[in-house]
């Protein structure tokens, strides 16, 4: 008998992606047949890099993975996951602070979508204290950020800031 195929959505700004988002990245491929790294366009939010720079920094990053998959959207996330034929949304939980919006939210889309599961994913506790405005703002001041995203990322980083002067 043929098991179904599990789809997974990993939804986020990724502006830039870091070593955390790269952690549950690696998690999620290791529990689902598919992961889907959904680069979201937020209208509240206005990002350095662009959504085809930003699926592109993903693509590169996670490029050893067979089961990955990196698009844009801008819809409701729901209905993107359902488009994709997906039953699941991974998202990183770091520390409690996270939690009540991600319960919020979870509970939201289960009454809009009551056939997909959102599942926490917690990353490496060396990566709990990161997230892409702590990298954005040391890479802006030449902080050393080789630690905390890929050697690719820090490079369209530096590239970055140096055009914004």
């Amino acid at each position: 008998m043929k098991k179904n195929k599990i789809t997974a959505i990993y939804p986020g700004t990724f502006d830039p992606v870091t070593n955390g988002h790269l952690d549950i990245i690696d998690r999620a491929t290791k529990l689902f047949d598919e992961v889907i790294v959904a680069v979201a366009v937020n209208i509240n939010k206005t990002p350095l890099f662009t959504n085809d720079e930003r699926g592109n920094m993903i693509k590169k990053c996670t490029a050893k993975y067979k089961n990955v998959k990196v698009e844009v959207f801008d819809t409701l996330l729901v209905h993107y996951a359902i488009k994709k034929k997906a039953s699941v949304i991974v998202r990183g939980l770091r520390a409690v602070s996270d939690f009540e919006f991600e319960f919020q939210m979870s509970l939201t889309n289960r009454k809009l979508a009551p056939g997909i599961t959102t599942i926490y994913l917690m990353p490496n506790e060396k990566y709990t204290y990161l997230n892409s405005s702590l990298i954005r703002e040391l890479a802006k001041f030449k902080g050393d950020i080789s630690g905390f995203v890929p050697e690719y990322v820090r490079i369209k980083l530096a590239e970055k800031f140096s055009k914004r002067k």
